[in-house]
């Protein structure tokens, strides 16, 4: 029976778990505390590519809890670093998504192509801005032969008002119309995390995924060998963690249970 002492480091995902929308869900304050009493170490890895380091670390910051933009991990980071190692690292890139995944694309020194002529990779991200136009030219350069990847493959995420579209219902309609489905960089697969564990230095039967989504979260943290907690304050509902075949090491109403519980097996 696995406890939580035998944990070193944490990959924290972000929406759904520490904040759903601009708010922040209960016990925030009080599990980074823990963290830092422990000498836990830690990032936060979110499957979002709409997000620079930056901007999530001063989210974080607006809410009272303050970390340092090295301590976020983020798609679009794990992207461009699949890019930049592996054959992919000259390629030209046709990129649909928001000004952070093509930061993330430049400053890995990869070249950004508006043309799908020229593009030898196509990289998709969550776009609030879509356009027929955009997706098309996707399907172009998927057509004539270019690699087609998925910063993140979550069909929906949590918002105040509810859940709301997300990355992989864009990468479907991509898929539909060329018959081609993408590398997926981000949960579930097991890129993203690995990115992450090379940024802690830790082994992944010390490391734990913390998550709000079986089919990403918990899921890629079992692919990548990670343990695995869950916390029922974001997409997955109870009724459906019970029917599921995905099962994490520990189920938590929230981060408050959570810490209580880190409190209890460090003792």
């Amino acid at each position: 029976m696995k406890t939580l002492d035998q944990i070193r480091a944490l990959i924290i995902d972000m929406d759904g778990v520490l904040v759903l929308g601009t708010s922040p869900l209960p016990g925030i304050s009080e599990f980074f505390s823990l963290l830092a009493a422990r000498e836990l170490d830690f990032v936060v890895a979110t499957n979002n590519a709409t997000v620079s380091p930056e901007n999530l670390a001063k989210r974080l910051n607006n809410l009272g809890v303050q970390i340092p933009q090295n301590k976020v991990v983020t798609s679009a980071m794990a992207t461009a670093g699949y890019l930049r190692e592996d054959q992919h690292r000259d390629s030209k890139v046709l990129v649909i998504g928001e000004a952070p995944l093509r930061q993330a694309i430049l400053s890995a020194g990869l070249e950004i192509s508006e043309s799908a002529k020229e593009a030898s990779a196509v990289v998709v991200g969550l776009d609030r801005e879509i356009s027929w136009h955009k997706l098309s030219e996707a399907a172009y350069a998927i057509g004539a032969g270019a690699v087609f990847i998925g910063t993140n493959p979550d069909p929906s995420f949590p918002t105040e008002r509810g859940i709301t579209i997300g990355n992989g219902a864009m990468l479907a309609a991509i898929s539909a119309a060329t018959g081609v489905q993408p590398i997926i960089i981000g949960k579930p697969e097991t890129y993203l995390y690995q990115f992450a564990l090379r940024k802690l230095g830790t082994k992944p039967d010390e490391t734990l995924a913390l998550g709000d989504r079986l089919d990403t979260d918990i899921l890629g943290g079992i692919k990548a060998g990670l343990c695995t907690a869950l916390v029922l304050t974001g997409v997955t509902s109870r009724q459906e963690l019970e029917n599921s075949s995905i099962q994490p090491d520990w189920i938590f109403e929230d981060l408050t249970k959570l810490t209580a519980k880190f409190t209890a097996d460090k003792k």
